[in-house]
């Protein structure tokens, strides 16, 4: 099948920004994230798809080859490969507030693993802060609640510590660069003479060389995991709304400390009510005569039902406001917001002809008195057109 063009796939122009790109990814990023689709093969494709097309067009000189050549482009190998070999931590870094963030991973499980600085900068480096999306139902954001989570990090070794040597055994110091884990060369150029440094490769920068490495981490100290870990969850937290797991992110590098681990909580819709900040929303559909005459009704609330007394002549489009039955605040469960039902008007359909004469009857009867609007209407209408 025919690839679709990547500025479609982004949903933006050609001309885009790297602003306008930023935005229109983070948007179907998550309308098509695999949480909220689980076992949804077409979101999972949608998702690959999405990637992709970012990776190119966020890259300068990928955009600049997909322009002129399509997906000939990358040398005539196209760009099926650019999401796998694109650094997503700079993409979730800058798309999710990119301050104090060294990269991003566990992105709702399908970790996007970023690269760091040299390894031969030996100096104690904190590891990667991850971020984790997490989809609840809405009552679970409305009451608060626990859940277990399985993200994608790398963890220091348990076998060897981190070290990656076996246990009971030691890394030598390299002869190369005698520990330094850099070698140094002079060069002489019409400036003078010139020092360059690039890592060892025979320690690979470390400074130190594993003879006996660990069995279970192979020598890299770092091993993947997949341990459940609890987030508790507060009432009344809101959509994007992130929780932070400090010291459960990706392990330091040569002993610094864990990141720390955000989960960003994505919340599904429910079927009856929607929310804006901590006020709730329903439709509360009456018949024509409960309107008409007023009437005892139950309303949906979060919390249960609540019997509500109609005024007679209620009119369609009204909204009824019920103080404090709105969800809690995080920081403050003694307030709540309003919960506000609007009504809906329902006209009976597949009259009989018993029922069709009542209520022509009914309609003869009333004056124009009885309709305000309808009779407002046809006076500006006929003012409009006299």
């Amino acid at each position: 099948m025919a690839k679709k063009d990547y500025y479609e796939v982004l949903g933006v122009s050609k001309d885009a920004s790297e602003s306008d790109l930023k935005r229109a990814y983070r948007k179907l990023a998550k309308q098509y994230h695999p949480d909220l689709h689980p076992g949804d093969k077409a979101a999972e494709e949608k998702f690959k798809e999405i990637n992709e097309a970012y990776a190119v067009l966020s890259d300068s000189t990928k955009r600049s080859q997909y322009d002129q050549y399509g997906f000939a482009g990358a040398d005539g190998q196209g760009f099926s490969g650019a999401a796998a070999d694109f650094d997503f931590s700079e993409i979730l870094s800058s798309l999710f507030g990119g301050s104090g963030f060294g990269g991003f991973g566990g992105f709702g499980g399908s970790g996007f693993g970023g690269f760091g600085g040299g390894r031969y900068q030996r100096q104690p480096q904190k590891g990667q802060t991850l971020l984790f999306r997490l989809a609840i139902d809405f009552m679970e954001a409305v009451n608060g609640t626990e859940k277990k989570i399985k993200p994608n990090r790398v963890v220091n070794c348990n076998n060897c510590h981190g070290s990656g040597v076996a246990p009971g055994k030691s890394a030598i110091k390299c002869s190369a660069c005698h520990g330094s884990g850099v070698l140094s060369q002079q060069q002489r150029t019409p400036m003078g003479i010139m020092m360059t440094q690039r890592p060892c490769s025979a320690c690979h920068g470390q400074g130190e060389i594993i003879q006996d490495p660990c069995t279970v981490c192979h020598g890299s100290g770092k091993v993947n995991s997949s341990e459940t870990l609890t987030v508790k969850i507060p009432a009344g937290i809101n959509e994007e709304e992130r929780l932070v797991l400090r010291g459960e992110g990706a392990a330091g590098e040569n002993g610094g400390p864990n990141g720390d681990l955000y989960v960003e909580i994505i919340i599904r819709p429910h079927p009856i009510f929607h929310r804006q900040g901590y006020d709730t929303y329903c439709d509360l559909p009456l018949t024509f005569a409960q309107a008409t005459l007023g009437a005892e009704v139950e309303i949906p609330t979060v919390y249960g039902k609540e019997k509500y007394q109609i005024k007679p002549g209620t009119q369609a489009g009204e909204q009824i406001c019920l103080t404090g039955k709105g969800i809690s605040y995080v920081n403050n469960a003694n307030k709540r917001g309003n919960h506000y039902a609007k009504v809906k008007m329902e006209v009976p359909r597949h009259l009989n002809d018993e029922q069709r004469a009542a209520l022509e009857k009914f309609d003869s009867l009333l004056s124009d008195d009885s309709y305000n609007e309808r009779n407002g209407f046809f006076t500006k209408m006929k003012d409009l057109f006299s």
